[in-house]
């Protein structure tokens, strides 16, 4: 079973190295030099992105770290054990065709809300792990706090998107997600003040588009419940 194991691991690195190695050597790279503001920086990234694709975020560390491409915090080494490896890339799949189909990317949305804040702050409380209980604590709230906002953001902005009855806005929209949690990631090991710029204005400029598809969705329903009266009567 490990001889098999081995084998897989070793197999997906020169699948890794070909598909994302520039990437990845950024991660790893990055990683080893950590000093608080890096940590900090990498507490939200990885909250923020656990809104957006907890699986993804899960996934793709957990990997990183299991092929040697990036060396992770000691509380978020757990990420890298093959079972959970397994079940996060399972779970990964299933997401990535869930996401792209209008009505059940918001019942997947629905479903997996419950998860992706607390599961947001726990990857980020795992930065800095037990041995820095103020600082796992701080970063808890950090990412739990930042998983919510960019959660509402997506479940908003899907659910204006499927008021309209084509496919494509709703696959445009998944893949752009996916490449914004992996951007974030990588922009946080590598360049964490720019990271803490860009997410600054990132989480205004998506507060203020929820607040926008808030408006429309009101005004969509009322439309709607007016419409019923009116056939009703």
């Amino acid at each position: 079973m490990d001889t098999t194991l081995q084998a897989v691991l070793q197999q997906l690195t020169v699948w890794w190295q070909a598909a994302f190695g520039t990437v990845s050597g950024g991660l790893g790279s990055a990683s080893a030099h950590l000093d608080l503001p890096s940590l900090l920086a990498l507490a939200a990234a990885l909250g923020w992105a656990s809104g957006l694709r907890l699986y993804l975020v899960v996934f793709v560390v957990g990997l990183s770290g299991a092929l040697g491409f990036w060396v992770l915090p000691g509380g978020l080494q757990v990420l890298q054990h093959p079972a959970l490896l397994v079940v996060s890339g399972g779970l990964l799949f299933v997401e990535f065709f869930a996401d792209k189909i209008p009505g059940l990317d918001s019942l997947w949305d629905l479903l997996n809300s419950v998860l992706r804040v607390p599961a947001g702050a726990a990857l980020a409380a795992g930065v800095f792990g037990a041995d820095s209980g103020t600082m796992a604590l701080v970063a808890a709230l950090l990412g739990g706090t930042l998983a919510a906002s960019s959660q509402v953001a997506k479940t908003t902005t899907r659910a204006a998107i499927n008021t309209s009855p084509e496919p494509f806005s709703n696959v445009i929209a998944s893949l752009v997600e996916d490449g914004l949690a992996l951007g974030a990631l990588w922009l946080a090991t590598n360049h964490p003040l720019v990271f803490a710029a860009v997410l600054t204005v990132v989480v205004v400029l998506a507060a203020w588009i929820t607040w926008v598809l808030l408006s429309f969705l009101r005004a969509a329903w009322h439309r709607l419940q007016r419409m019923f009266s009116e056939k009703v009567a």
